[in-house]
């Protein structure tokens, strides 16, 4: 079983997930795009079940264009968000694919609000597109 971790810049807030992502998706969003300073957001889904957290987190919760709730979690001391959960899915865990720091990260199988994609951002050919 594949074992990853994910952390904050400073390393004081980790998530260790067991096993492969449910799901790995990158949002166009306006709010994906402000949230992480980037283009879009990208996201592994795991199973709650096979997720660890250790360190403090700080919340912030917002309502998704989707009308759904989403807490996302970040390190108090360097801000960056590591984590989130969904209030449509309780029992999953999403983390930000950047925290892995690893360039061999499975590559995202869904793309979601493409109409606010930035025209320049490229996407994998066999990827889910879902507007």
């Amino acid at each position: 079983m594949t074992t990853r971790r994910a952390r904050c810049s400073c390393g004081e807030l980790e998530v260790v997930t067991e096993g492969e992502p449910l799901r790995i998706s990158m949002c166009h969003c306006l709010a994906c795009q402000a949230r992480t300073g980037s283009a879009f957001g990208l996201q592994a889904r795991f199973a709650q079940a096979s997720v660890r957290v250790s360190g403090p987190s700080t919340a912030y919760v917002r309502t998704a264009d989707s009308g759904q709730r989403v807490t996302f979690h970040f390190c108090p001391r360097c801000g960056s968000t590591v984590y989130y959960e969904l209030e449509a899915l309780p029992d999953v865990v999403a983390v930000a694919v950047g925290a892995f720091a690893d360039p061999s990260f499975p590559a995202p199988r869904v793309s979601v609000y493409e109409a606010r994609r930035h025209p320049w951002v490229g996407l994998p050919e066999d990827i889910e597109h879902i507007d």
